[in-house]
């Protein structure tokens, strides 16, 4: 699912590297979850002009890890695992849109599902596992 022109963007302050490739753009959708953004530039491209597959990886995580940290209550997640497959290329100038959905959670590990669109075309999917640092009582 992507958003249209019309949209409510706002700006998220993810901070790291986010924040060098960003700014990460957030909006609800029409379920009450969030699809997170980036508007590439061609500082975004690899030397065949196309989107740099480390920025797409980079926002799948990041909103794999949003997702995930909204999931268990805010408590801070870490990536264990992602997988990423890439299905198709974006030019630098789209506005790539990314969401991420929990498949389950199994004490302190969430499994997930991913995707980033160029409009409606898919970029990448990917799927991942994430550890909840919970803090001891």
């Amino acid at each position: 699912m992507t958003l249209g022109e019309e949209t409510i963007w706002k700006p998220l302050k993810a901070g790291g590297l986010m924040e060098q490739i960003g700014p990460l753009m957030s909006a609800r959708n029409e379920l009450g979850g969030f699809v997170y953004a980036l508007q590439t530039t061609k500082d975004h491209s690899n030397a065949l002009g196309l989107v740099h597959g480390g920025v797409i990886t980079s926002l799948l995580d990041q909103a794999i890890a949003l997702e995930a940290w909204n999931a268990a209550d805010r408590a801070p997640c870490v990536t264990v695992q992602l997988d990423t497959r890439f299905v198709s290329a974006s030019k630098p100038g789209a506005r790539l849109q990314a969401r991420a959905t929990v498949r389950e959670t199994t004490g302190s590990l969430m499994f997930l599902d991913a995707e980033v669109l160029d409009g409606v075309q898919v970029i990448a999917l990917a799927t991942a596992v994430m550890k909840i640092s919970r803090k001891a009582a």
